[in-house]
């Protein structure tokens, strides 16, 4: 039986938030099967649990933002991220401020933190959302799309007139039953343009971003002393990013996503679209192993 996951143990980590630029204290802490992913404000003066869903995403303003009320979380995606790489279904996330920290801007300090914690098996079938049968969006020249496929694959583009860019891969097409995680996404750093950042922190936005937690870029070049991470640098975060937003459908998905200049808002759009649609989908579990196929076997041995 394929089971679900959660952590062994209590672990903390403080950080700063990117766009808030406050400090921030999260702990990870093991729930219950069939709990999911929880986000708590343990802040206020009566703590608040916000369950990390789709239709509670409220503010996708260069992230995705869950909102419960007038409580918000900002910055969910990365550690998601990290969530859906590592297979863990089940877990509490206690915040005392507003927003997830930034750590470097990756996914992988919360891989490290997940895997200084420890994951465990549960007795209780992990179970799946299962597409079966195509779901696409579409705002001007941007869309994104789920397809039938058994396993997890996700292709993406981007289109960016910026010369560093430009000269990087634009294109990515990953099925994680043969690409690990680990090794391919979750390094990916966010980025940003020094052009933007006036206006950014105008909006609110970005007040803790730098160089030590983003790929910053001039009109020329890459202003990071230490360079980019992987070649195509960019299109892996997009991806990384995108595995986060995704697994705001609560439980982890079989099927194929796709997208081009797709972001935080559209990949919700595509999700909203796709959970209105009963007939699109299904949620299936694995309980023998003569019945789990081989892709799916190969995802969840990534995940191990």
């Amino acid at each position: 039986m394929l089971r679900q996951r959660t952590i062994k143990s209590l672990i903390r980590v403080t950080g700063i938030g990117l766009h808030t630029g406050e400090k921030v204290t999260l702990a990870l802490r093991p729930a219950q099967p069939e709990t999911g992913v929880v986000f708590r404000r343990v802040d206020l003066p009566s703590p608040v649990d916000i369950p990390a869903r789709s239709d509670l995403v409220g503010d996708t303003r260069l992230s995705s933002c869950l909102v419960l009320g007038t409580t918000r979380v900002h910055t969910v995606e990365h550690l998601m991220s990290a969530l859906a790489g590592l297979g863990i279904d089940n877990v509490y996330i206690d915040l005392d401020g507003p927003e997830v920290p930034i750590m470097d801007g990756s996914a992988a300090p919360f891989v490290l933190l997940l895997q200084q914690a420890g994951i465990e098996e549960q007795a209780a079938p992990k179970r799946f959302v299962r597409i079966k049968r195509s779901i696409e969006v579409r705002e001007g020249d941007k869309w994104a799309r789920l397809d039938p496929h058994e396993g997890l694959r996700f292709s993406f583009s981007i289109v960016f007139n910026h010369p560093v860019i430009d000269r990087t891969g634009q294109s990515v097409d990953l099925d994680f039953s043969r690409t690990s995680y680990l090794k391919e996404i979750a390094r990916a750093r966010t980025f940003g343009f020094m052009q933007d950042v006036e206006a950014m922190r105008e909006a609110g936005l970005a007040l803790g971003g730098g160089l030590d937690n983003a790929v910053v870029l001039d009109e020329y070049r890459v202003l990071n002393a230490d360079g980019l991470r992987f070649a195509d640098e960019f299109i892996r975060h997009k991806v990384l990013d995108a595995i986060g937003d995704v697994y705001l459908l609560g439980k982890p998905l079989l099927g194929a996503f796709s997208a081009h200049k797709s972001g935080h808002a559209l990949n919700n759009k595509l999700l909203r679209a796709l959970l209105s649609d009963t007939a699109a989908w299904e949620l299936t579990t694995f309980e023998r192993p003569e019945d789990t196929p081989e892709s799916v076997a190969g995802l969840v041995r990534q995940f191990a």
